[in-house]
């Protein structure tokens, strides 16, 4: 949904930064672990939409709040060892939805 069609629904005016908000809670994330090389594991969050989130910045913000590296591969991001509950507290208070 465009940032138009959320002005247009709730009748707020864009400077509240209301179409940020809805987005968010529009997207259904996904956290699961992966088994990689050497079985080390690796936490992916996948479901995004690329057009209302900053991937590049949340990877960041979850790297540093994980104290871990991570990456972004094929719209999803990806970190170092097994951190699903940390990951789903972080991404709940910003206002995502996890299944």
């Amino acid at each position: 949904m465009a940032k138009d069609d959320f002005n247009s629904i709730t009748g707020l005016p864009e400077e509240l930064g209301i179409d940020e908000d809805l987005g968010r809670t529009e997207q259904r994330l996904r956290v699961r672990i992966e088994k990689r090389r050497y079985d080390k594991p690796v936490t992916i969050v996948e479901g995004f939409d690329t057009d209302s989130v900053d991937l590049k910045e949340l990877a960041s913000e979850l790297k540093r709040k994980m104290a871990t590296g991570g990456t972004i591969q094929d719209e999803a991001i990806e970190l170092q060892g097994n951190h699903r509950e940390r990951v789903g507290e972080v991404l709940r208070e910003k206002g995502y939805a996890i299944e």
